[in-house]
C-alpha cells in the first residue's frame, strides 16, 4: 500500500475498503480454543423490522469500543449479534402491506400469512444488519440469531413446557391491558401513561323503590352498561342505610346491589363508586371478593357488543357521548366537572389502552424475582449507573405476574394444546400425536403467541445452544457485561437475570451499564413526530462514520440523556480530518525510514514531554473504559491529539527537523507517537486508523489485532511532565500579550522576563532556545 495519503479525507473512499477486509480475514470471529482469556458481550437485538436509529447508533458504538478494545488487550472476545422477531411491529408491517393490496390477514390465513411474514423478513429483514457493517461494528456475524430461529425457537418452548411443568406458568381470566388497534393483550411495560383533561362525571342511580338512590362519580360513564353493583366504605355514615339494597342501573333499568368494601377511597368523588368488574382492574378484584358476576360490554374493537343494548355495535367514545346525553335527557346527570384524567397508550401505536377481561397466560414471577433481587443485592450484579440500583430493587419488590399471552398471529405460538373431545389441556415441547387422557386425536393448538420479550429475556444463554450443552455455552455464558438503554431496564435485561438465574443456572452477567436516551440540541426526546428524530445514516453520510461513532462515545457519560448536535458532530469530523492531516504531514517528513533508536534521556524536553504524556494518556484511557467512563476516554484522547500532539509538540518538532542528530531522534519519536496514538484511538474511529497506520511501518495485518497501549513502568515522568506545563504556560501568556497589543505574530520581539526567583530564573534561562522559538522572540533576557 503507498504510503502517501491523499490531500483531502474522504470517509467513503476509506470505509468501503476495511469493513470486508476485516470480516473476511474472521478478525470479528471468536475462538474458544485460542488459549486466550475471553470476554463476551451481547447486542441488544434490533427489530427486524427497523432501520437503525440513533439509540441503536448509541449504543452499539459503545459497545463495539469495548469490543475492539478488549480484542486489542488479548481477549478472546465474542460479541454476538441477533435480530428480534418483533411480534407486534412486524405483523403491523406486514398487515399494512396487505392493505395496499386490499387484503386482511383473515384473507390469508394464519399458514398463507406466517409465510409471508417470512418471506418479508428474508427480503427486508436484512436491511439493518447492512447499516450495522456500516457503522463498523465487529459482531461475529458467524454467530448471527434470530430470535424465531430453529435452535431459538427450541429453547422458547423448552423454558415454557419447564415453567408450566414447575407450576410457574398459569391461565386464567384477568383484567389485562388491551390495544383495540392492535388487538392484543399488553403488558403493564407496553402502556405509556399520560395525564389529559378530562371530565368527572356525577350520576344517579335511583333505588327501585322510588327513593333518592345513590350518586356515583365516574370518569367513564360509558362503562357503566356493564356495572354489576355500586360500592361504598363500610364506615361511610353517608350511605349506610343503603348497603344491601338494589338500586337501578341508568340507561338499562337492571337491579344492582349496594355493598360495602373498604377499597373505596371515600374522599374521591361522592364517596360512592360504581363496580364494573369486566373493565376496571380494581373494580375486578373487588368483585372476586364480593362474589359479584362480570359483564363484558366490548369486543376486541372497543366497539359495544350485544350486553350494551341500544349502544351495541357503537365505538366505545361514541357510546360515551350518547349515554350522557342520555343521562341529561333523564335528569340522572347531577354534574360534570373538569378532572385529570391518567391514560394508558399502546407503546407502539399509541392508541388508548382498554382494560378488558379476557383469559391469558400468566407466569408467576414472584419465585423468579427472589434470587435475581438478591444477586443485585448481594453484589453479585451491579448497575452502572449505581442509581439504578434502587430503581431495580423498587420493582423487583413489587413485580407482578407478567401476561405473556399476544393476540396476533407472528410470534412463538403457545405450545398447548386443547383436546376436542375431552377439553384436556396438554403443554408439550412438541405437537402430541394423541390425548394423554382419551386418546383422542384432535387436538387443536393455543392460536396465542408469546410476548415477544419473552423470547427475548432467553438470548444470553439460548444464542449459545441451550438446552443442549454447547462449548460455546460453557466458555461465554455468563458474559461480561450488558449495555443497553434505561428504557428496558425492567422489558428486557431484570427478565434475562430471572430466566437466566432459572435456567441456565447463574447471572447473565455482572455489570449492566444503562446509557440515556439521546436528546436533541435542545435536551428534547426525539421522536418522529416531533419531526427531531434524527437518522445516524445521513449523519454518516454528512460527516463519516469515524465522526458519527467519536460523537457517540463523547456522549457516553453514565447517567445523563446526551444532547446530540450538528455543531458537535462536525467538531468531531474537524478532529478526524486534524489527525488525517498531521498524519499526512509526517509520512511527507518521515523521508522513507523506520523507528530508529534513541536514548530517552539524551531526548529535548518536549520529545520526553509528549512520550511521557502518551503513556499518562494510556493509562488515563485503559482506566476510564474499564469504568465504561467512555466519555472520559474520548475527552484524553481528543485532548492529546490536538492540544498536545498536534498543536504543541508537531509545531515543536519542525524545528529540530533539519538538525542532523536531532532530526532522526525527532522523527522517531513521531512516528512512534503516531503510531501508538492510532492503536489509542482505533476502538472508537476504526477506519481512519486502519487506513493511516497501514501505511506506516507496522508489525501484523491489521491494527484492530495489534496491541493496545498500555503504561510501561517508569515511562511517566512527572517532573518532564511539569517542566513542559511550565514552558507552554509562558509561551501561551507571550502570545496572548502579542494579540492583546496587536502584534503581528511573524514579528520577532525582545522580551525582559522577571524572574521572582533563582529556580525560576534557572528555569527560564535553561529552556530559552525553545521560549524564543515558540514565542517568536528576538532578544530575551531574565533579570
Amino acid at each position: 500500500m503507498p504510503t502517501e495519503l491523499a490531500k483531502a479525507y474522504e470517509p467513503k473512499d476509506v470505509e468501503s475498503r476495511w469493513y470486508p477486509f476485516w470480516e473476511k480475514s474472521g478478525f470479528f470471529t471468536a475462538d474458544a480454543a485460542s488459549g486466550r482469556p475471553r470476554f463476551a458481550i451481547m447486542i441488544p437485538p434490533p427489530n427486524v423490522t427497523g432501520s437503525l436509529h440513533i439509540g441503536h447508533a448509541f449504543t452499539l458504538t459503545l459497545q463495539d469500543v469495548i469490543a475492539r478494545w478488549k480484542r486489542m488487550s488479548g481477549f478472546d472476545t465474542l460479541w454476538l449479534p441477533g435480530l428480534d422477531h418483533a411480534g407486534i411491529a412486524t405483523q403491523m408491517v406486514v398487515e399494512r402491506q396487505l392493505a395496499q393490496e386490499g387484503k386482511r390477514k383473515e384473507d390469508l390465513g394464519r399458514e398463507e400469512f406466517e409465510a409471508r411474514v417470512w418471506r418479508w423478513r428474508e427480503e427486508s429483514g436484512g436491511k439493518i444488519l447492512k447499516q450495522l457493517r456500516i457503522m463498523g461494528y465487529s459482531l461475529d456475524w458467524t454467530r448471527e440469531r434470530f430470535t424465531m430461529d430453529r435452535g431459538m425457537s427450541r429453547a422458547v418452548r423448552e423454558v415454557f413446557v419447564q415453567l408450566w411443568e414447575q407450576g410457574l406458568i398459569y391461565r386464567g381470566y384477568y383484567i389485562v391491558n388491551w390495544c383495540p388497534r392492535c388487538m392484543t393483550a399488553l403488558s403493564d411495560l407496553e402502556v405509556e401513561t399520560e395525564t389529559e383533561p378530562g371530565s368527572l362525571w356525577h350520576i344517579r342511580y335511583p333505588e327501585k323503590a322510588g327513593g333518592p338512590g345513590i350518586v356515583v362519580a365516574t370518569t367513564r360513564p360509558e362503562t357503566l352498561l356493564g356495572d354489576t353493583a355500586v360500592a361504598v366504605h363500610p364506615e361511610d355514615e353517608r350511605h349506610k342505610h343503603l348497603i344491601g339494597r338494589p338500586v337501578l342501573l341508568p340507561v338499562l333499568g337492571r337491579e344492582i346491589p349496594v355493598v360495602a368494601d373498604e377499597f373505596v377511597d371515600r374522599t374521591f368523588g361522592t364517596g360512592a363508586v360504581k363496580i364494573t368488574p369486566a373493565h376496571d382492574a380494581s373494580d375486578f378484584a373487588a368483585a372476586q371478593r364480593l362474589g359479584l358476576p362480570s359483564i363484558n360490554i366490548m369486543d376486541e374493537r372497543a366497539v359495544l357488543n350485544e350486553n350494551a343494548g341500544p349502544y351495541a355495535g357503537q365505538d366505545r367514545f361514541e357510546a360515551r357521548k350518547g349515554i350522557v346525553a342520555e343521562l341529561e335527557k333523564e335528569g340522572l346527570l347531577v354534574k360534570t366537572e373538569p378532572h385529570p384524567v391518567p391514560l394508558g397508550h399502546c407503546q407502539r401505536c399509541g392508541t388508548i389502552v382498554e382494560p378488558r377481561l379476557s383469559r391469558q397466560w400468566f407466569v408467576k414471577m414472584a419465585p423468579l424475582a427472589a434470587p435475581a433481587l438478591a444477586a443485585a443485592e448481594d453484589g453479585r450484579i451491579r448497575f452502572v449507573p449505581e442509581s439504578w440500583t434502587k430503581t431495580y430493587f423498587e420493582w423487583m419488590r413489587n413485580i407482578r405476574d407478567w401476561c405473556i399471552s399476544r393476540q396476533l398471529w407472528w410470534g412463538h405460538r403457545i405450545p398447548a394444546w386443547t383436546c376436542a373431545k375431552c377439553d384436556e389441556l396438554t403443554v408439550a415441547r412438541d405437537a402430541p400425536a394423541a390425548c394423554p387422557k382419551c386418546g383422542g386425536t384432535e387436538l387443536v393448538q393455543e392460536t396465542d403467541v408469546l410476548d415477544t420479550w419473552f423470547s427475548s429475556g432467553l438470548f444470553p444463554f439460548s444464542t449459545l445452544g441451550w438446552p443442549e450443552k454447547t462449548p460455546d455455552l460453557a466458555r461465554y455464558y455468563p458474559s461480561d457485561v450488558m449495555m443497553t438503554g434505561y428504557d428496558i431496564l425492567f422489558f428486557w435485561v431484570a427478565r434475562m437475570i430471572m430466566l437466566g438465574m432459572r435456567f441456565a443456572g447463574d447471572i447473565p452477567f455482572p455489570v449492566v451499564f444503562l446509557n440515556g436516551l439521546v436528546r436533541d440540541e435542545h435536551g428534547k426526546k426525539m421522536s418522529k413526530t416531533k419531526g427531531n428524530d434524527v437518522d445516524p445514516l445521513e449523519l454518516v453520510a454528512r460527516h463519516g462514520t469515524d465522526a458519527v461513532r467519536f460523537t457517540m462515545t463523547a456522549l457516553g457519560a453514565p447517567g445523563t440523556n446526551p444532547a446530540l448536535s450538528e455543531q458537535r458532530l462536525a467538531g468531531y469530523r474537524a478532529f478526524v480530518n486534524k489527525l488525517w492531516n498531521a498524519s499526512r504531514f509526517l509520512m511527507m517528513n518521515l523521508e522513507g525510514e523506520r523507528a530508529s533508536g534513541y536514548e530517552r534521556r539524551a531526548l529535548p524536553l518536549p520529545s520526553r514531554w509528549i512520550l511521557s504524556r502518551q503513556q499518562d494518556v494510556a493509562r488515563k484511557v485503559g482506566e476510564a473504559l474499564t469504568e465504561l467512563r467512555f466519555d472520559q476516554a474520548a475527552s484524553e484522547l481528543y485532548h492529546f491529539v490536538w492540544n498536545e500532539f498536534c498543536d504543541w509538540y508537531i509545531e515543536i518538532a519542525k524545528s529540530y527537523f533539519p538538525d542532523p542528530v536531532e532530526g532522526p531522534r525527532t522523527r522517531a519519536v513521531l512516528l512512534e507517537v503516531l503510531e501508538k496514538t492510532l492503536r489509542l484511538l482505533h476502538p472508537v474511529i476504526p477506519y481512519v486508523t486502519e487506513e493511516i497506520w497501514q501505511r506506516l511501518p507496522h508489525e501484523g495485518p491489521s491494527i484492530m489485532v495489534a496491541p493496545f497501549p498500555v503504561p510501561e513502568p517508569g515511562k511517566i515522568d512527572v517532573e518532564d511532565e511539569a517542566a513542559m506545563t511550565r514552558v507552554m504556560r509562558l509561551v501561551t501568556a507571550i502570545r496572548t500579550l502579542r494579540a492583546t497589543y496587536e502584534v503581528d505574530r511573524k514579528r520577532r520581539i525582545d522580551v525582559t522576563v522577571a524572574a521572582p526567583a533563582d529556580a525560576d530564573a534557572a528555569f527560564i534561562t535553561r529552556h530559552g532556545p525553545l521560549l524564543r522559538h515558540l514565542a517568536g522572540l528576538g532578544e530575551f533576557r531574565v533579570v
